[in-house]
C-alpha cells in the first residue's frame, strides 16, 4: 500500500500527500489558529477542533472533489465550475480549546472519538454525538485511551500539571499515581517481554517508563470452627516459637562476608586553608573579596563500576565551581580524584555550613552484566571563614542571646585560633565576626560565671555562630576527656522575632501569587488582541487597526515589567526564606538546650519545621 500524509499549516490549509507527491490542498473555512488534528479510518474522516471551540469532521471524499486551494482567489462562478464547495460533515460546539483529539476503536467497544479540553473529557460517536463526559477538576496535560478489560467500557490514562496520572474507565475514576515530572505525552506501550508499560515524556526531555500500583488483594480469611483449646499444646507450641525467636534475634552479620565492606568508597577533604586566589565566579554579595575553599573528593572502587556519575551539592546561597561530574567506567582497585571549589554566591547568609557527595554506579553481576545500580555518600563540613572575616567586636546590638556552661569559660585563643591573633590578649574574652553580607554578630565570654554572649544586628545571623560555638566547646572539652560538659539556656525563647521573620516571608509569598495572577491577565489580553490584529491582517478588504497596535505594544510593555517584579520578588523570598531557615534552626537548638532534649527528639523536631530544602509555592 501506499502512505498518505496529510499536514495542517499554519494559515489553516491542509495538504495531502501520496509518498513524497504533492496531492492537493485545501483550506478550512473560518480559520484562525491551528488545533488538534486526527484522522478516522472508520468514516474515512478528519476530525479538528477549530478556533470557534467546534469538533468539526470532514469528510475525505468531500475535500478531494472540494475547490482547490491553488485557485482561492478565484471568483464564485469559476469556483461552481472548477469544484464543490467544502462543506464540514458534523459539528459540536464544546465550549473550549482541546488540547488533544485522538479516535479509538477497541475489540469490546465500539470507534470513539475522544477529546481533550482545558477542563473536559468528551467522547464522541462516529456522527458527533456525544457519548459521555467529564468535567475535570484540575488542568490537563496529555491523555491516551486504551483497551479496557471490562466489555463495553474504554480506559483513558489522564496526565495533568499537578504531576498526576489519572485512571477513568468511562467517566469513573479508578485509580491515581504520582509522576516525579509534568507529562506533556503519554502511550501504553509493550516493550520485548512487558505488556502494558506506561511511557510519559516530561517538558525537559526526559522519558519514563513505568507500572501502576497493583490491585488491592481481596481475599477474606475464612471463618474458624470453635474448637475446644488444648493448653498443653499451645504451651508447648510457644515455647518451640519462643526458641525459634531467640535464636532468630541474635546478633548476626545481615549481610554475607564478601558484602561487608563497601564497594565504592568516596571521601571529600576540605582545605584547612582558603584559597589564595579566589575561584568564586557570577556572586551577587556586595563585598571587595570572596574566599573559596578547595574541596577534594576521592573516589576508591574495589570492583568494577559502570558508568559512575558524582553529584556535589551544598545549601544555596553557597555554590560549587562544578557540581557534577562523569568519569569512565572503574576497573578494581582502582580511583579518581576531583578538585572544586565551594563560594557565597547569593547576597545572604547560608542555613548551614555542610556539603555531600553522592556517587552513582553499577556493578555487574553473571545474571545481570549490565549491573546492579548502587549509591554511595558523604559529607563534608565546611569552615566557618568561608562567609565571615574576623572583625572589631561591638558593645551594641539588638538581639542578645546567652548561653550557659557547666564548665569554667574557655579562651578564644583556644577556640577560634582562625579568627584570633595570638599576639592580641585583648581577644581573648571578645571575639567579633563581620559577615560578607554586611551584618556583625560579637561573641562575648564572660570572666566571673560560666557564661557565652551572642550578639547581633540580625536575629537570623546568631543561628552560625552558636552553633559552631557550640561544637567547638564539645569538641575541646572531649579531647580533655571531659565526658559531663553541657550547654544549656535558661533566658525567654525569642518568638516575636522568629515571627516577625515569618509575616515577612508570608507576605513575600502573597505578593508572589498577586503576580502570577497579574501576568496570567495581561498574558490573555496580549493573545486577545493578537488574534484580533491576525484576523485584520488576513481579511482581503483592510480595515483600520483602530489603534490595537498601540494597544499591544503598552500590554507588552505591562508583561515585561511585571515579570521583571515578579523577578525581583522571587529573590527576596529566596533570602527570606533563607533567613526563616536559619532562625528555624536557632529556635530548635534553643529549646533542645532549654529542655535538655536527645538526638531523636531533636531529630523530631526538625523533621516537623524543616521539612523542605527549597520554597515552593505548592506549599
Amino acid at each position: 500500500g501506499r502512505d498518505m500524509i496529510c499536514i495542517q499549516s499554519m494559515d489553516g490549509m491542509l495538504m495531502f500527500f501520496e509518498q513524497e507527491s504533492y496531492a492537493f490542498g485545501r483550506f478550512l473555512p473560518g480559520f484562525l489558529l491551528p488545533g488538534p488534528l486526527t484522522y478516522s479510518s472508520r468514516t474515512d474522516s478528519f476530525i479538528t477542533v477549530s478556533s470557534c471551540q467546534q469538533v468539526e469532521s470532514y469528510k475525505y471524499q468531500v475535500l478531494a472533489f472540494a475547490t482547490d486551494a491553488d485557485e482561492r482567489q478565484e471568483t464564485e462562478q469559476q469556483k461552481l465550475r472548477s469544484g464543490k464547495r467544502l462543506v464540514v460533515d458534523w459539528v459540536l460546539n464544546i465550549g473550549e480549546q482541546a488540547l488533544d483529539i485522538c479516535v479509538g476503536s477497541f475489540n469490546q467497544a465500539v470507534s470513539s472519538v475522544f477529546v481533550l479540553g482545558e477542563r473536559n473529557f468528551f467522547c464522541l460517536k462516529d456522527n458527533g454525538q456525544i457519548r459521555f463526559m467529564k468535567k475535570l477538576d484540575y488542568s490537563p496535560s496529555c491523555f491516551i485511551p486504551y483497551c479496557s478489560v471490562k466489555e463495553g467500557t474504554i480506559n483513558t490514562l489522564i496526565g495533568n500539571h499537578s504531576k498526576m496520572l489519572n485512571v477513568y474507565q468511562d467517566i469513573t475514576l479508578k485509580w491515581a499515581a504520582q509522576l516525579p515530572h509534568i507529562p506533556v505525552s503519554v502511550k501504553v506501550a509493550n516493550l520485548q517481554n512487558l505488556k502494558g508499560v506506561i511511557v510519559t515524556l516530561s517538558d525537559d526531555g526526559h522519558l519514563q517508563c513505568s507500572y501502576l500500583g497493583t490491585d488491592p488483594s481481596l481475599f477474606q480469611a475464612p471463618r474458624v470452627h470453635s474448637r475446644e483449646i488444648n493448653y498443653e499444646e499451645y504451651d508447648a507450641e510457644m515455647k518451640e516459637l519462643q526458641k525459634i525467636i531467640k535464636k532468630a534475634t541474635k546478633p548476626q552479620d545481615i549481610l554475607p562476608k564478601s558484602e561487608k565492606h563497601r564497594h565504592l568508597i568516596v571521601t571529600a577533604e576540605v582545605s584547612p586553608d582558603l584559597d589564595a586566589k579566589s575561584q568564586a565566579i557570577d556572586s551577587e554579595v556586595q563585598a571587595e573579596a570572596v574566599p573559596s575553599v578547595t574541596v577534594k573528593i576521592t573516589i576508591q572502587s574495589r570492583v568494577a563500576a559502570q558508568k559512575p556519575k558524582l553529584a556535589v551539592r551544598v545549601q544555596p546561597p553557597l555554590a560549587v565551581s562544578c557540581d557534577q561530574f562523569i568519569f569512565d567506567d572503574l576497573e578494581p582497585d582502582s580511583s579518581e580524584t576531583v578538585v572544586l571549589s565551594v563560594f557565597l554566591k547569593g547576597n545572604c547568609s547560608p542555613s548551614e555550613l555542610e556539603g555531600s557527595c553522592r556517587v552513582s554506579y553499577n556493578t555487574p553481576t553473571e545474571l545481570n552484566p549490565e549491573g546492579i545500580p548502587k549509591v554511595s555518600q558523604c559529607n563534608f563540613k565546611l569552615p566557618l571563614r568561608l562567609i565571615c572575616i574576623p572583625a572589631q567586636p561591638s558593645k551594641a546590638a539588638s538581639h542578645k542571646l546567652t548561653i550557659d556552661t557547666n564548665k569554667p569559660p574557655v579562651s578564644f585563643l583556644t577556640l577560634f585560633p582562625d579568627f584570633v591573633d595570638s599576639s592580641e590578649n585583648d581577644q581573648a574574652n571578645a571575639l567579633g565576626f563581620q559577615f560578607l553580607t554586611g551584618s556583625k554578630t560579637t561573641l562575648l565570654a564572660s570572666k566571673t560565671s560560666q557564661r557565652y554572649r551572642i550578639q547581633s544586628d540580625q536575629f537570623e545571623d546568631l543561628w552560625l555562630i552558636v552553633k559552631e560555638l557550640t561544637l567547638r566547646l564539645e569538641e575541646h572539652f572531649k579531647k580533655q576527656n571531659c565526658k559531663d560538659f553541657t550547654c544549656n539556656f535558661s533566658g525567654s525563647v525569642p518568638l516575636q522575632e522568629y515571627f516577625e521573620l515569618i509575616d515577612q516571608h508570608f507576605e513575600l509569598r502573597l505578593n508572589a501569587e498577586k503576580f502570577r495572577e497579574l501576568l496570567s491577565e495581561r498574558a490573555v489580553q496580549f493573545r486577545a488582541i493578537e488574534r484580533r490584529l491576525l484576523t485584520r491582517f488576513k481579511d482581503k478588504t483592510p480595515a483600520p487597526l483602530q489603534h490595537l497596535d498601540t494597544l499591544l505594544e503598552g500590554t507588552f510593555r505591562e508583561v515585561i515589567a511585571l515579570a521583571d517584579a515578579a523577578e525581583e520578588n522571587q529573590a527576596k523570598m529566596f533570602q527570606a526564606f533563607t533567613k526563616l531557615k536559619c532562625a528555624t534552626h536557632l529556635m530548635i537548638m534553643l529549646i533542645s538546650l532549654w529542655q535538655k532534649l536527645s538526638t531523636d527528639q531533636v531529630a523530631i523536631l526538625e523533621a516537623t519545621f524543616l521539612p523542605l530544602a527549597e520554597d515552593t509555592q505548592e506549599l
